[in-house]
């Protein structure tokens, strides 16, 4: 028995060690971790894969996956938006995908405890922060884009900034542990955290149809107490299939792992526990014969769709599994209790 799975009642369906072996078996030699057999890479979801094997206890496959994002992170600190066989196929570069490295450190420092991983991959995540950072604006929202001409995209996208959001707070507990201070970080995150507080109608209302929009900014952390609950309850039957899941996108009958895994973590992460349980008892059968989960599924015909077997997919059922049951010691990663602004309560 792989020894997560020891943590989890004898009779769930869900086997944490299935699901991190599937990904460690998408690895390429190189590190690299595309979304499925013969698919795309992209810098964010991969370091969501490298969460998946980091609590299914494949640290080694997690620091090959990270080797490989280091070498090819651009001079000015960002990531193209796709990579297939290592070679950039979309040259669009990301604010998000630039700086969420320092999530996927901070989580496998919490559960490693290796001061040395922090230290070895400090500057690369540094000019991901930095590359970020130079596309905030004076009223905080960061744009989401450059072209790959290398013109700036001026628009904002809150899912996108949320992600950011958490990238900072990472970014800094980890600056914190090297004894590095960085204040020009700590003023981004106060002044990102205000924008999506305050002015959360700067941001491109156009991407709204997408269930990440809604929740985002509440699993990040930067909505919480009141302010977060009244955004998930407000839209809530806008996203949700009761007994089903969370939708992809509101205005489609398709039900999707990942965002059901991740609208699991941000009600974990506002105290909503038990409701959290329960979500993630709805998709717990969504799986093929190998005990790994499905991309997603349309309502009600219960067609699976895509037929893949998708890297960060899997990845986030067992970021939502840990946060539930307590597997690692990065179970706590997004609580709102558990950080105190950007310094996390051990």
């Amino acid at each position: 028995m792989h020894p997560i799975n020891a943590k989890l009642h004898p009779n769930s369906p869900l086997n944490p060690g299935s699901v991190a072996r599937m990904i460690a078996g998408l690895q390429r030699e190189n590190g690299d971790i595309p979304w499925h057999a013969g698919g795309k890479t992209d810098p964010w979801d991969l370091v969501e894969s490298v969460m998946g094997l980091n609590i299914g206890g494949f640290h080694d496959r997690a620091m090959a996956a990270l080797d490989w994002l280091s070498a090819l992170q651009n001079e000015n600190g960002s990531w193209y938006s796709s990579y297939v066989d290592s070679v950039p196929g979309d040259r669009t570069t990301e604010s998000h995908m630039a700086c969420y490295l320092a999530v996927g450190l901070f989580h496998q420092f919490l559960i490693k405890g290796d001061k040395a991983d922090l230290e070895k991959f400090w500057p690369i995540m540094s000019k991901g922060v930095s590359f970020a950072l130079n596309l905030q604006t004076v009223t905080g929202e960061i744009y989401w884009a450059k072209s790959p001409e290398g013109k700036v995209d001026p628009m904002s996208l809150l899912s996108g900034s949320s992600s950011i959001f958490m990238s900072l707070k990472c970014a800094l507990a980890i600056s914190g542990i090297l004894g590095h201070d960085r204040p020009e970080w700590k003023n981004g995150l106060k002044k990102l955290g205000c924008s999506i507080r305050e002015n959360i109608v700067t941001y491109n209302v156009s991407k709204s149809r997408f269930s990440m929009y809604w929740f985002y900014p509440i699993l990040s952390g930067a909505l919480q107490g009141n302010r977060a609950k009244a955004r998930m309850d407000r839209y809530w039957h806008k996203y949700v299939i009761e007994g089903q899941g969370c939708r992809c996108v509101s205005d489609q009958p398709w039900i999707t792992i990942a965002e059901t895994s991740e609208l699991v973590l941000a009600l974990h992460a506002m105290g909503r526990r038990q409701k959290a349980g329960i979500v993630f008892s709805w998709i717990l059968n969504r799986m093929f014969e190998d005990q790994t989960f499905w991309c997603g599924y349309t309502y009600p015909d219960m067609v699976v769709w895509p037929e893949e077997k998708i890297s960060w997919t899997n990845a986030v059922v067992l970021m939502a599994a840990d946060a539930l049951y307590g597997l690692t010691p990065g179970a706590r990663l997004f609580e709102h209790d558990a950080w105190d602004g950007c310094q996390f309560k051990y």
